[in-house]
């Protein structure tokens, strides 16, 4: 009978489990940033963890490709309801552009107050070479089958329509990151849109004023205060790729061959729209 009533009287901790969102978002030169395909294990083991009372999400991420920062971001959401748990965004040294569309995915985003927050916009950039190819005595050749499968190639003249083009596309893409914005954050934001989404990027303390942000606190702060109970559990992410260089998993030559193929691979490409 004691033996039972024990087991009955165990009082079970409370858990907040901490994943982290750092460096790029996509593809960079060739290496793997965060994506939704290399997150998912990791936001899967923090939504199980027993007796889970919220999941706190630190994010250091100047940005990447729009395609995984919706990714990532919507599985969060899908988890989060799946579960039932409120989740909490923490921005550390930057969580702009798409490191900030992960952000909104939170319930509530706190920043410390030198962070930097926001750059809700879209950038291309790419380089134009074809003056510098006719100095060398270089002929680009270039042959593709659909008269805009070559659009942008930097070793070609710019056209007017081309860029026309890449402006409505990041149109577009701007749209839909103001809409994902105002729908997450909502009466919360205090600003016009003409300075909410103008791409600017604010510190901590401005990005509260302009209600970016919910609150300037960092993670054990906030946590002690809405959980004072409760054991933060770290959920271990894969290293970044220095420190795999560090640590002797990555070779040198592996890495430069990995960051010679993006490169080429980088300037062959379409100047792709980025939210960075």
């Amino acid at each position: 009978m004691s033996r039972m009533a024990t087991v009955v009287g165990v009082r079970h901790t409370d858990k907040v489990a901490v994943v982290r969102v750092d460096g790029p978002i996509g593809d960079e030169f060739g290496q793997r940033g965060v994506s939704a395909e290399g997150i998912e294990e990791v936001l899967r083991r923090a939504f199980d963890i027993d007796h889970l009372r919220a999941v706190a999400v630190v994010i250091n991420s100047p940005g990447g490709s729009p395609a995984q920062s919706e990714y990532v971001a919507e599985r969060i959401r899908q988890l989060s309801a799946e579960k039932g748990v409120k989740v909490f965004a923490f921005c550390e040294d930057m969580a702009a552009s798409g490191g900030y569309w992960i952000a909104c995915a939170a319930d509530e985003i706190f920043a410390a107050r030198t962070s930097l927050v926001g750059s809700i916009g879209v950038v291309s950039s790419g380089f134009g070479l074809q003056d510098l190819m006719s100095r060398l005595g270089i002929e680009r050749r270039l042959y593709s089958a659909g008269k805009n499968k070559a659009r942008m190639d930097m070793f070609s003249p710019e056209s007017d329509e081309d860029v026309a083009w890449l402006e409505s596309l990041q149109s577009k893409l701007h749209d839909e990151f103001k809409a994902w914005v105002a729908q997450r954050r909502g009466k919360r934001l205090k600003a016009p849109d003409d300075v909410l989404f103008s791409g600017d990027i604010w510190i901590g303390a401005q990005a509260v004023e302009l209600g970016v942000v919910d609150g300037v606190g960092v993670l054990r702060s906030v946590i002690a205060e809405r959980y004072p109970d409760a054991e933060i559990v770290p959920i271990d992410t894969p290293k970044p790729l220095l420190s795999r260089l560090a640590g002797g998993q990555i070779s040198v030559a592996s890495l430069t061959q990995g960051m010679v193929t993006g490169a080429v691979n980088a300037v062959e490409a379409l100047p792709v729209a980025r939210f960075r």
